[in-house]
């Protein structure tokens, strides 16, 4: 038994060693790793997978190359004037104009014991959001857009599994409430370009965004009501945060720099957008979500 367990640690030693070999030889030949690969060919846009299929083609064909995290090539997607689609984390029929016909001092005045305590438990957290991001409204639009975009997905997800369980329909609730996730972690992939988080920042991100979406796992099986109320607060918030952002843009405070590509692509702004265009256009969004909790 005690050879076994010897032999079996070093076999799976020399495998962990030939592995990092492998690694390390992949990285010094400025290559990717076929394990990771996956994962790296993944995150790149249409285009430029095109250039890495040509690529290989010129080298003989050899290389496996997987065009989509499944390993499965989509099909070629085209913006309405021909050109083609670069993106892969959403596609043309998902993009939409945003309405800025929006109230910005919409309130919900809390009445019952369950509205306080959603108003006094966003207002609690807004407190040390203020002391650790001060004005850097970039940063804290990226750590706020990871926490927003949990409620939809937990809710939906919820309501999902209660619809199985019940063999009833949803209403049309499901597809609202994983609509708005997917309508915040745009916001985040659009303010990435903005900001790059700083690595305290990202560990931050990790921290509250565990215990945040546990919370309101939580809070949403003991009562719906509250945890929609919860985000109906939290988006009275973001409207506030957004609107200092406009302030700080017009004064001069932080560089109204060109909108990025995706944020362009995304709410079929104009080419010559900037961020002043995208902060207005995700305000409008934070407003509509803040009606529907």
């Amino acid at each position: 038994m005690m050879m076994t367990r010897g032999t079996s640690r070093v076999a799976r030693l020399t495998m962990g060693g030939r592995l990092f070999s492998a690694v390390k030889g992949a990285a010094a030949e400025g290559e990717k790793f076929p394990v990771m690969g996956v994962r790296w060919r993944s995150s790149l846009t249409l285009g430029e997978k095109e250039q890495v299929n040509n690529k290989n083609s010129e080298d003989g064909g050899n290389k496996e190359v997987v065009a989509s995290y499944w390993g499965i090539k989509g099909e070629e997607v085209k913006k309405e004037d021909g050109t083609p689609w670069k993106w892969n984390c959403f596609r043309p029929w998902e993009t939409y104009q945003a309405d800025l016909t929006i109230d910005l001092k919409k309130h919900h005045v809390p009445t019952t014991f369950l509205d306080k305590l959603a108003y006094w438990t966003v207002k609690s957290l807004r407190f040390p959001t203020d002391v650790f991001f001060q004005r850097r409204y970039g940063c804290r639009a990226m750590m706020l857009e990871t926490v927003a975009a949990v409620p939809g997905m937990v809710g939906g997800m919820l309501l999902h599994c209660k619809s199985l369980r019940r063999f009833e329909h949803s209403g049309g609730w499901i597809k609202t409430l994983l609509d708005e996730a997917e309508n915040e972690r745009m916001h985040l992939m659009t303010f990435m370009e903005v900001s790059q988080p700083r690595w305290y920042e990202r560990a931050l991100v990790f921290t509250v965004q565990g215990v945040f979406f546990n919370a309101y796992f939580l809070a949403y099986l003991a009562s719906p009501k509250l945890a929609h109320r919860v985000v109906g607060y939290l988006e009275e918030e973001a409207i506030h945060s957004y609107t200092e952002f406009l302030k700080e843009l017009d004064k001069g405070t932080i560089e109204n720099v060109p909108a990025p590509a995706i944020a362009i692509d995304y709410w079929r702004l104009p080419a010559d957008s900037t961020l002043r265009d995208v902060v207005m256009v995700v305000r409008a969004d934070e407003a509509h979500h803040r009606d529907v909790n």
